[in-house]
């Protein structure tokens, strides 16, 4: 018998692959990041999906709010990850209402953990892998915290900031330069400084990696971006980035 694993591929009559046909590309969410300013934690990322070298779309929204105290921002497969998200959502909600009180940080972030652990075959197979980023404070708390995860589950705590997607080394080496000799540094921002370097990272980003892309502030095209606070969750509108880009001396 035959060894060769494309041959007996080939030769099954219920295979819908031929030898040397190429699978589908498989579409993929590009970079999203997080980082510490002075009200909280700012989330963002760009408007692309890609399939291959092939621009999906340059409208995703990756940044998706699960309740009044967390925000998810997704990379990898769009599909396992929206749904990711809408279970979440549900599982938040439904405790909630069936215990009277929110579920705690912890538990929110071993919720995720649980599911990454589940995907487990598609990450193998490479057809469903996820790497998101986890934005969370306590009903109590003030200050929130930045977790990033592995297409595995594994989870940790960010000191200052997190990226994730295929943009995400420029942005990662840009923030830390930032937070060690910046003047001001993240952390030290205000609303309108935090928002034009969520821009800003996302432009720089996009020279590097042609799956970055989506923001153009010549067009008036700007990154999807939620704040968390004590306050709870604001999405930053167009708007309010137009104001803030210009006052800030645009690009």
């Amino acid at each position: 018998m035959n060894g060769d694993f494309l041959s007996l591929l080939s030769s099954n009559p219920f295979s819908g692959l031929t030898v040397g046909e190429k699978c589908p590309e498989l579409l993929e969410a590009t970079t999203v990041f997080a980082f510490h300013f002075s009200e909280g934690v700012v989330m963002a990322g760009d408007h692309r999906a890609t399939a291959g070298n092939v621009v999906f779309s340059d409208r995703t929204e990756k940044i998706i709010e699960l309740d009044h105290q967390s925000l998810i921002a997704i990379a990898g497969s769009p599909a396992v990850a929206f749904e990711m998200a809408r279970t979440l959502q549900t599982t938040f909600e439904y405790y909630r209402r069936s215990q009277l009180q929110v579920l705690s940080l912890p538990a929110k972030v071993r919720a995720l953990s649980r599911l990454l652990r589940d995907n487990l075959p598609g990450t193998l197979q490479g057809v469903g892998a996820v790497a998101p980023l986890f934005a969370g404070r306590e009903p109590d708390g003030d200050v929130p915290a930045i977790y990033f995860y592995d297409p595995l589950g594994a989870q940790f705590e960010a000191a200052g900031f997190a990226a994730s997607g295929s943009g995400a080394g420029s942005i990662r080496s840009v923030l830390h330069y930032l937070t060690r000799w910046g003047k001001p540094r993240p952390e030290q921002l205000d609303r309108g400084g935090a928002v034009n370097l969520a821009n800003r990272l996302l432009l720089t980003a996009a020279q590097f990696d042609t799956a970055t892309g989506g923001v153009d502030p010549s067009r008036g095209v700007f990154a999807t971006i939620r704040l968390l606070t004590s306050r709870g969750i604001h999405t930053v509108s167009e708007k309010e980035q137009i104001a803030a880009w210009e006052k800030g001396g645009g690009a």
